[in-house]
């Protein structure tokens, strides 16, 4: 009788645990489901991406949207000042890239989430779930390396740096950027990164957030916020 018993609460307590994580399951898809309509009221994107970029089309998606959108200037603005940088013709796609994500809003609340003293400033990403959430929505593609413009990373160069994924040819993560801040330039990176923009005001706010203190993976420990506008 004793192990009737107990078998009949090894059941009850089976099914009333399966009953629960079935509640929890349906909860979570509930929340995932309010989460996702919040995104699209609250609209993270300052305009629908045209099209979900991808490794197959995304060339000839910006050789035609640079025919389009011959910007040149773009402001960042943060807490420290503003930064102007033109950005260079000699590189057509990289250009466009940036452009494209300016006018898109994504580099928005993102942050200058690496600093690396007397080096760089790089930024584009964060720590907030609507990074990744903008990510998705634009899509996921790499630019390769254009180096025969023979543009050099001097001081207040912007130029794009490689993926973190197995990625011998060294190809551009799109969504991020960085500034060489150092006074005699990083000419070790030619070739190997493309220069896309130079800054041509600001660079006293690039020195500053240079000189932000930092944590042991580089980020600075007060999160640097931008956002980025098209200005010409």
């Amino acid at each position: 009788m004793k192990k009737f018993n107990l078998f009949i609460f090894l059941v009850s307590s089976i099914i009333s645990y399966s009953c629960e994580s079935k509640r929890i399951e349906k909860k979570e898809k509930i929340k995932i489901q309010i989460e996702k309509k919040n995104i699209k009221k609250n609209k993270i994107l300052s305009e629908d991406p045209k099209v979900i970029l991808n490794e197959k089309n995304v060339i000839n998606f910006f050789y035609e949207f640079n025919k389009q959108n011959n910007y040149n200037k773009v402001k960042i603005s943060t807490s420290f000042g503003e930064i102007i940088i033109r950005l260079f013709d000699e590189t057509p796609y990289h250009k466009s890239n940036f452009i494209y994500l300016s006018k898109l809003g994504y580099f928005n609340n993102t942050f200058f989430h690496r600093v690396v003293p007397n080096f760089i400033i790089q930024g584009g990403n964060s720590d907030n779930r609507v990074t990744s959430v903008k990510r998705r929505l634009i899509g996921k593609y790499l630019l390769p390396v254009d180096a025969k413009n023979n543009i050099k990373h001097n001081r207040g160069i912007v130029s794009m740096p490689s993926s973190d994924i197995n990625n011998p040819y060294k190809l551009a993560s799109p969504y991020e950027f960085f500034i060489v801040q150092k006074k005699n330039g990083a000419h070790h990176l030619n070739g190997n990164y493309t220069p896309f923009g130079r800054v041509i005001k600001g660079m006293n706010v690039v020195d500053k957030i240079n000189s932000q203190p930092i944590d042991s993976r580089e980020a600075p420990i007060n999160n640097i916020k931008m956002s980025v506008e098209i200005i010409e």
